[in-house]
């Protein structure tokens, strides 16, 4: 999930739940709040704590919310911030493979600090995230098949971009044929080999462009009767994914308020302005996201449909 801001870079919980029924009306099956697309680096702890309660309290129940909460500067201090997090509300919360090795530590250090985190964290169920920052820390095969083996870990959120690896982990999945686990690729060029390969679904930062697509992706990938369309969204989608990483998440707030929602594009982590050509690029990938529809028979979220907040007018964008 994205995180609005206010005209004071606040974070805007009325736009906050004005783009959760953006996404379920889009047809998400989850949602990930307090994450690196959240700006969570860049919100205080009260701030990632209040923002994911908030969520929680208006999804309702009707997906499962995760939740990003391993903070803080020891062990201890994490697995307290953890139980914080969880007490929100949230269906598990999401470990940061970066936050439980320095990038020169081998795997035996991540292992045992891993292990140390699931004894002091009880039995509240919890995730993995491959995220980019401190520094992206890859699983390897074997130790996916480790944490994965200590019946602790219901989600995985892979960052590799490697079709080989992804496999792999995938295989280890179906070995040991977790009925709760759930693996999830963030890397939109490989959407449909992962999906064809077993993965759960995406958690990718397209989903905050346009959700729609990777919905239809994913409920379409393993249907032998939609093979073409699915190659050819998937060469589509290759094609735009470096353009919508450029000043990311400034470029999917500036994107959404092109579709309608009122989502200001403020950013904490990206505090310049998008270039004209910037906003030119983006432009030029909206409409070829209105074709991808046109030609899938998706019909866009009717974001004038969904109730938009009249605390203040929409500035132009």
């Amino acid at each position: 999930m994205l995180t609005p801001f206010n005209l004071k870079a606040q974070v805007d919980l009325d736009v906050v739940s004005q783009l959760v029924d953006f996404y379920l009306a889009a047809g998400v099956k989850g949602l990930f709040a307090n994450c690196l697309s959240s700006e969570m680096y860049s919100i205080s702890e009260d701030e990632r704590l209040a923002l994911t309660r908030h969520i929680v309290k208006y999804v309702d129940g009707r997906v499962p919310v995760v939740a990003t909460g391993s903070f803080g500067l020891t062990l201890e201090d994490k697995a307290d911030f953890t139980k914080r997090i969880y007490n929100t509300g949230v269906n598990a919360v999401i470990l940061i493979t970066g936050h439980y090795a320095n990038v020169d530590d081998g795997d035996d250090v991540l292992i045992r600090n891993f292990n140390r985190m699931f004894q002091l964290t009880d039995n509240i169920p919890l995730g993995l995230y491959e995220c980019p920052a401190p520094y992206k820390r890859i699983l390897s095969a074997d130790v996916f098949r480790t944490v994965l083996e200590s019946g602790r870990i219901i989600y995985h959120k892979d960052t590799s971009i490697d079709p080989a690896l992804v496999k792999a982990k995938l295989e280890i999945v179906k070995e040991i044929n977790s009925r709760r686990f759930e693996f999830y690729d963030a890397h939109t060029p490989n959407a449909m080999t992962s999906l064809r390969a077993g993965a759960k679904g995406m958690s990718s930062i397209a989903g905050n462009f346009y959700p729609e697509i990777l919905v239809w992706m994913c409920d379409h990938a393993t249907d032998p009767s939609y093979k073409e369309e699915v190659e050819w969204l998937q060469s589509e989608l290759t094609a735009v994914d470096p353009l919508i990483h450029v000043a990311y998440p400034m470029s999917a707030k500036y994107f959404l308020r092109k579709r309608g929602l009122p989502v200001r594009t403020i950013s904490r982590t990206h505090p310049l302005e998008l270039t004209i050509e910037q906003k030119k690029t983006l432009d030029q990938v909206h409409e070829r996201f209105l074709g991808w529809c046109e030609r899938l028979g998706i019909r866009p979220v009717d974001t004038d449909a969904i109730k938009l907040s009249t605390a203040y007018p929409d500035p132009p964008i």
